[in-house]
């Protein structure tokens, strides 16, 4: 098989969410198959991360915008190099395009109702070329896939696709992120010490970072420890006006806010943390939980989306429009040790579940189908 993937921003320096998905599926698949020759379609970037071997080969695409590329630089690359099937990693995908699709839809979440307080424009500008895009490909796409059993059966309900087209694939997490010492105290980049309660939020109105931050306010009021809180990718102005919004101005000299943290710091972070709050409304699958319970970090999460089925039945899961319920739980895991060391170890194991190996085995068979398929057709 000659098999195209679209990476596109995997070289960009400030990875998120679905650009670690395909990175790490390509770094995989280029160590499991050694039968089959890969092309992956990259825009240029600073962060090589992907580099050619025997049977997979990178190819930079050069565009001025997102839709030009994807819509027209990629399928014409595609074309050229005559792969025998095509993988659309971030949920949309060319329209016009004669070369099998496989899809990996993420969520749906473009398709439900809006948040009308977000105000990113980037965010708002991706919504919209989403709903315009996916309802055109869908009926297109040989195999869409979808990374959780809630986001599979959301997806089919709601837009009534048969399940014979539908694959579940999970996501997966690095072997490096584990329980493990900090030699050089890289969390020491962030905080002064250990102990700390970590959240990885964004303006994101899913992200339900407004009822966290109040969710800790009132931790630091029962709290005798009143550990501070660090916040990643989160500026400044929105926290400022959270907190003038809901009045807990005390909060402020307790939380640090660094910006973007690299991948690669993450799991000293997990390690030096006291707990892990991933209390978003809404999830497909959710990888920093998974990473925060494979180093051992005891999580506060969602009872909402995939998050339990994700998190397990035995997971600390809460009702995230429940700022109470949330600081509740922070307590319990500050004042009952025994409660904390029990929700480390149902994470440690929770995590021995997933593995991006098990993800580029699955994506493998995934592929030799569609090829099957095709010469069937």
């Amino acid at each position: 098989m000659k098999i195209g993937i679209e990476a596109q921003r995997i070289f960009r320096n400030n990875k998120h969410g679905m650009d670690y998905v395909v990175l790490q599926e390509v770094l995989q698949l280029q160590e499991l198959d050694q039968q089959n020759e890969y092309f992956v379609f990259v825009k240029p970037g600073p962060d090589r991360c992907v580099t050619d071997s025997r049977n997979v080969h990178v190819i930079e695409v050069k565009a001025p915008s997102y839709p030009y590329w994807e819509q027209v630089a990629l399928p014409r690359a595609a074309r050229e190099l005559k792969v025998d099937l095509l993988h659309c990693t971030s949920n949309t995908a060319p329209i016009r395009c004669n070369i099998p699709l496989v899809l990996t839809l993420h969520d749906i979440i473009f398709l439900e109702p809006r948040d009308k307080r977000n105000r990113s424009l980037y965010q708002n500008l991706g919504w919209l070329y989403r709903r315009l895009v996916v309802p055109r490909i869908l009926p297109k796409c040989r195999r869409i896939i979808t990374v959780s059993d809630f986001e599979l059966h959301n997806i089919i309900s709601k837009l009534d696709i048969p399940q014979s087209r539908m694959a579940m694939i999970y996501n997966g997490y690095n072997e490096w992120i584990r329980p493990q010492d900090d030699p050089q105290n890289i969390y020491q980049k962030y905080m002064p010490q250990k102990g700390f309660l970590f959240f990885l939020g964004n303006t994101d109105p899913k992200k339900n970072t407004e009822r966290t931050l109040v969710a800790y306010a009132r931790y630091l009021e029962r709290s005798e420890v009143k550990r501070p809180l660090l916040m990643a990718d989160l500026d400044r102005q929105y926290l400022d006006d959270i907190i003038s919004r809901n009045n807990i101005e005390h909060i402020r000299e307790h939380i640090a806010m660094p910006g973007y943290i690299p991948n690669a710091d993450l799991p000293y972070i997990y390690n030096a943390a006291f707990a892990f709050l991933y209390t978003s409304l809404r999830e497909s699958f959710g990888i920093p939980l998974l990473e925060a319970m494979a180093c051992g970090t005891p999580v506060v999460t969602s009872n909402t989306s995939s998050m339990p089925e994700i998190g397990g039945p035995n997971a600390i899961l809460v009702n995230p429009e429940s700022s109470e319920e949330i600081a509740e739980k922070l307590l319990q895991l500050e004042t009952d040790e025994a409660f904390r060391q029990r929700q480390r170890e149902v994470g440690l194991e929770r995590a021995k579940l997933f593995s991006w190996r098990k993800t580029a085995e699955q994506l493998l068979e995934l592929y030799k189908e569609v090829y099957q398929t095709r010469k069937k057709g």
